[in-house]
């Protein structure tokens, strides 16, 4: 007895029908804070206006780690698309305190499984 599935009686892709809230609130996000534990992602979405000590957080999504990698394939395939339509974007130096400050992994709570980048 094989224990192949019969090709024939596996599911294809199915689409899935998301619903958008008509309040759904839009929210913009400047910052963008990363930590994890081993099954967790969490994404902290701020906003830091200009001559301010401090930002605050408007949006929180955690996923798991897979999810996370698939977002961020999904992420670089956009980015590629928006910049064959549109142009390179260009970003500032490593050492700029922007690319420190608003882009940042915070890790997780522990140094188990800790992975800033």
């Amino acid at each position: 007895m094989s224990t192949e599935p019969d090709p024939s009686k596996v599911p294809g892709p199915q689409k899935i029908a998301i619903d958008m809230p008509k309040d759904l609130r839009a929210v913009y996000a400047n910052v963008a804070l990363i930590s994890h534990t081993p099954v967790e992602v969490v994404l902290d979405f701020a906003q830091v206006l200009p001559r301010t000590p401090h930002g605050t957080v408007q949006a929180r999504i955690i996923m798991t780690p897979m999810h996370a990698k698939l977002l961020q394939m999904a992420l670089a395939q956009n980015v590629q698309n928006y910049e064959r339509q549109f142009g390179e974007i260009r970003l500032p130096s490593q050492a700029n305190p922007l690319v420190e400050n608003f882009f940042r992994s915070t890790g997780s709570g522990s140094d188990e499984g800790k992975q800033d980048e």
